[in-house]
């Protein structure tokens, strides 16, 4: 719902806002006081392209700013127009794309006049609003369809993850058997690669190291004689002289380290094996490992790792394989039970379209088209989520005239007639405001008093803006605004009370102070409030 409308410097507009009510809200006044210019301060507030050359005399720029409300929370969106340059969104005080405007707030507003693009155009709409004629039977029709629709959904899912060429399944399937058991084969152990690479690198040395283990050894050896001598001797010293005692323990305990190195050395040497067979099984091991790295991982833990997801995708597929002749049985079952439920959901939309129809001709009759003729053609098609049906408004002004597209056989009074009508016909609560210019051309007396009806039964529990030059309309309205124009500019005021009949006065009998437009208004006003 709209619930704060300002315009900027749009036009004569210098700086004014409207408050609608959540019923009907009418904007009057003179031809030429600027009334569309409100609506289309609205239509750049829903991301409709602007236009520079409606930048009016007062600033460089014109503005709009909407208030909405929705079911989460209100929505704040400005539209800024310079002279020159893009046009800037913001929502909420972020500047946005016109694109996201369009798509958070497009939807909440439906302006109706000339040239604009209807929902009525659209066949999602048009079969929406045939839906929503449906009787019990109609909609246990459509929720059966629904039902069917999401079986098949699902099946042809799980056939499209089967996929379309079983042969390549089967390969998949060969291929990844293969590879797992390829590591299964290897025995693979986290790390084993690096403890090998260990081994390997003293196998490979070996002859090298007993080399230099020999000769510590001997040098270790000779090192531990002369050491025994340097004891020997510092403990003569020692006993010539006792401040030297020290020296000779310090030389004692080299001694005993030496010849413990010397002893680890002997057995470092002899525990050193030279096996030929054990050096080639470390080699021919990590050549394995390095074979399932370049094919399956750079390291050994991605290889163990690819094999766990390819076992896991194996069992998928062989599932899938099972299920495949299942499946494809079971889908062209629901192929042909959704056929039925469309075909059942079609007669009843034709049904559905009828009466549609007929209580949208009674409401054009009263709204001064009753040699109209309107239509609901429905186009078979290749079923879907909604059903198997392609819904299209057809329409000719007059009996004698032949049917067409609703896009291209009404005006814009028309359009807007016809909105009113179906929505009416339709009995559907409304969740956009509806915005309707010139649905009053061509249309007065009995027929403008039944329009002003019509659209206050419309924005019983919804919101209505209107255009209007009928003071038969104005009267049914919950919010009344007046466009007043002073030469280059024009506001707007609220109008109540005695202001209210004076206005619709003027629009009865060309001036507020007419004593016979009063009594007209002021009956008019009473009518309405007594529907």
């Amino acid at each position: 719902m709209l619930l704060h409308l300002r315009v900027q410097n749009l036009g004569i507009l210098g700086d004014v806002a409207i408050e609608p009510d959540p019923g009907l809200t009418v904007i009057t006044g003179e031809t030429g006081a600027g009334k569309t210019l409100l609506v289309d301060g609205l239509r750049l507030i829903v991301g409709e392209r602007p236009d520079p050359m409606a930048v009016g005399p007062y600033s460089d720029q014109a503005q709009a700013d909407g208030l909405f409300e929705t079911d989460e929370a209100e929505v704040g969106v400005t539209r800024v127009v310079p002279r020159e340059g893009r046009s800037r969104c913001l929502v909420d005080g972020a500047t946005v794309s016109t694109a996201t405007v369009s798509e958070l707030v497009g939807d909440l507003v439906e302006i109706v006049a000339q040239h604009d693009h209807l929902s009525l155009r659209r066949p999602s709409q048009v079969l929406s609003l045939v839906d929503d004629c449906l009787d019990e039977a109609g909609g246990s029709a459509l929720d059966t369809y629904h039902e069917a629709w999401e079986r098949l959904w699902a099946l042809e899912e799980r056939r499209r993850a089967l996929g379309d060429d079983p042969q390549s399944m089967a390969r998949e399937l060969d291929l990844l058997r293969y590879q797992t058991s390829e590591i299964e084969r290897a025995c693979l152990e986290p790390g084993e690669d690096e403890r090998l690479e260990l081994e390997a690198s003293r196998l490979r040395n070996l002859e090298e190291i007993a080399e230099h283990l020999g000769e510590s050894a001997r040098l270790a050896t000779r090192l531990a004689d002369d050491g025994g001598e340097v004891v020997s001797r510092l403990r003569k010293v020692s006993s010539l002289d006792p401040e030297a005692s020290k020296v000779a323990e310090s030389a004692e305990s080299v001694a005993g380290t030496i010849a413990d190195l010397t002893s680890q050395i002997r057995e470092a040497t002899e525990a050193l094996e030279v096996d030929p067979a054990r050096h080639g099984e470390v080699e021919a091991r990590l050549t394995a490992i390095g074979d399932l790295k370049r094919k399956y991982g750079r390291t050994l833990d991605d290889v163990l790792v690819y094999a766990r997801e390819a076992a896991e995708r194996a069992d998928d597929l062989a599932s899938m394989a099972d299920d495949a002749d299942r499946i494809e049985h079971l889908t062209a079952e629901a192929r042909r039970e959704a056929g039925r439920a469309a075909g059942t959901l079609r007669r009843a939309r034709e049904a559905a379209g009828a009466r549609l129809v007929g209580e949208a001709r009674d409401h054009l009759g009263a709204l001064g088209m009753a040699g109209a003729v309107l239509e609901v053609r429905l186009e078979e098609i290749k079923p879907g989520p909604e059903g198997g049906d392609r819904a299209e408004l057809w329409f000719a002004s007059d009996s004698k005239l032949e049917p067409a597209p609703l896009a291209v056989a009404a005006s814009g009074g028309e359009l807007s007639r016809l909105v009113l009508a179906v929505r009416l016909a339709t009995r559907r609560p409304i969740s956009t405001t509806l915005v309707f210019d010139e649905v009053d051309a061509g249309v007065g007396g009995a027929t403008a008093l039944s329009l002003g009806r019509r659209l206050a039964e419309l924005a019983t529990g919804s919101q209505v803006l209107c255009v209007t030059h009928l003071g038969q309309v104005a009267a049914h309205a919950n919010s009344h605004y007046a466009i007043d124009r002073d030469g280059a500019i024009a506001t707007v005021r609220k109008v109540t009370g005695e202001d209210r009949v004076g206005e619709l006065a003027r629009m009865i009998a060309g001036s507020s102070d007419s004593p016979a437009g009063r009594r007209t208004a002021e009956e008019l006003l009473s009518a309405a409030k007594a529907r």
